[in-house]
């Protein structure tokens, strides 16, 4: 719990910036059993709730951005499938646990009573609600500044999840990645057909291995029909 400058200038140490405003950090790490437990008129402005909001958005703009540039081949489901990964509750509160946030959080006594510092939930949000205000503190160099504190969290979510489940992004770098356990074979992905006008285009791709056929697919890009080849592919060798 913040009692004094010291603390939150540990916080700061922690998360790597120093805020012009600290009002807005005490904000991100009130919780609403605290401010509600405070007597004041309009107690759900003196919370973190309205920072978790704007943190929300913030977060999905950086996080699609990222992932939209590191997995050039992934199409729109893939993308959403891993975006939800690392910016669920449980990924978020393992950001917070990272970085010791409950330590640090403004509960009121029933939420303490409860664990509430341990909370997934509330760890989460006060997670978003940090990104918030460093957004807003920085003024002009707010996404950037975001962006440097969080991305690190988010590239070790996705090592993470490749080491655990096999996960690495696409099907087609998966696929790449099994075939290459056998020196000397070859997979290429060939276009096989297409229909429909320049605007809405469907194209029939093959995966081949070494010529033979392993999978096919269609899409409304080359690179959507590559990966439906590569997820067919995949499970043909019973691959997840």
């Amino acid at each position: 719990m913040i009692e004094n400058k010291a603390d939150i200038a540990a916080l700061e140490q922690k998360i790597g910036y120093k805020f012009k405003n600290r009002e807005l950090l005490t904000r991100a790490l009130t919780h609403s059993s605290y401010s509600n437990e405070s007597g004041l008129k309009n107690h759900h402005m003196f919370c973190n709730e309205r920072l978790e909001f704007l943190g929300d958005s913030v977060l999905s703009i950086i996080s699609s951005r990222y992932l939209y540039t590191k997995f050039a081949d992934c199409p729109e489901g893939e993308l959403t499938r891993m975006r939800s990964e690392v910016v669920c509750e449980r990924a978020l509160s393992g950001y917070s646990e990272s970085i010791g946030l409950g330590e640090y959080l403004l509960l009121g006594v029933g939420e303490e009573k409860n664990h509430g510092r341990e909370r997934k939930s509330i760890l989460a949000d006060a997670f978003e609600a940090l990104l918030a205000a460093m957004y807003l503190d920085a003024g002009e160099d707010g996404m950037k500044t975001v962006e440097c504190f969080l991305l690190p969290f988010i590239i070790r979510e996705i090592e993470s999840i490749g080491a655990k489940r096999g996960f690495n992004g696409d099907a087609k770098t998966l696929l790449q990645q099994f075939v290459q356990q056998a020196e000397g074979d070859f997979l290429e992905y060939v276009v096989v057909g297409e229909s429909g006008p320049d605007h809405q285009k469907t194209f029939w791709v093959e995966a081949r291995l070494n010529s033979n056929v392993i999978g096919r697919g269609k899409g409304r890009s080359k690179r959507e029909a590559e990966q439906n080849a590569a997820r067919e592919a995949l499970a043909l060798f019973s691959v997840e």
